[in-house]
């Protein structure tokens, strides 16, 4: 964005709310006007012919596109995950205890990572491992869905679960 002397074009279209008449001038009389005011003449718009210029105190503006970027980051959601863990012979207490852990997890918007671990020669039951996170998937329905298959990398089997939208 150019202001003031950094304009390049001979002739530009003023627009704004403290100008008299809105229309093209030659830069000389924009920049001329910008200065009795005591604000700068900021370039909108380049590309069109004339370009745009606009009257306003640029420190002002560019204080405000801060504040504004600043305001749009802090409303952007954050994603949480929570991870729980368990193994592919996990009891069936345990298993309700890691459920009701997750389901509040997806109550408070939270995404949960499954994840089932595999020690020494407990790989040999990775379908054991894949029917416990597909039926905790399915117990979690409710909450929320299931984002991907159970997927195995390495010595652990994972799946992410994501919440329900809220109406």
């Amino acid at each position: 964005m150019n202001i003031n002397e950094q304009i390049t074009a001979s002739e530009v279209r003023l627009v704004g709310d403290n100008i008299p008449e809105q229309g093209v001038y030659p830069l000389s009389k924009a920049l001329q006007m910008a200065d009795q005011l005591e604000l700068d003449l900021v370039e909108i718009s380049a590309k069109a012919d004339p370009p745009v210029c606009k009257i306003i105190d640029y420190q002002k503006y560019l204080y405000q596109q801060k504040k504004k970027a600043k305001e749009m980051k802090s409303n952007a959601s954050k994603v949480v995950v929570k991870e729980l863990r368990f193994g592919p012979n996990t009891d069936e207490h345990d298993f309700q205890f890691k459920l009701k852990h997750a389901q509040e997890f997806l109550q408070e918007g939270s995404k949960v990572k499954a994840t089932i671990f595999f020690r020494g020669r407990s790989i040999m039951f990775k379908d054991q491992g894949e029917k416990q996170l597909l039926r905790f998937a399915v117990e979690l329905e409710n909450y929320g869905r299931a984002e991907n298959m159970p997927v195995l990398e390495g010595k652990r089997m994972t799946m992410m679960i994501a919440p329900n939208k809220k109406k």
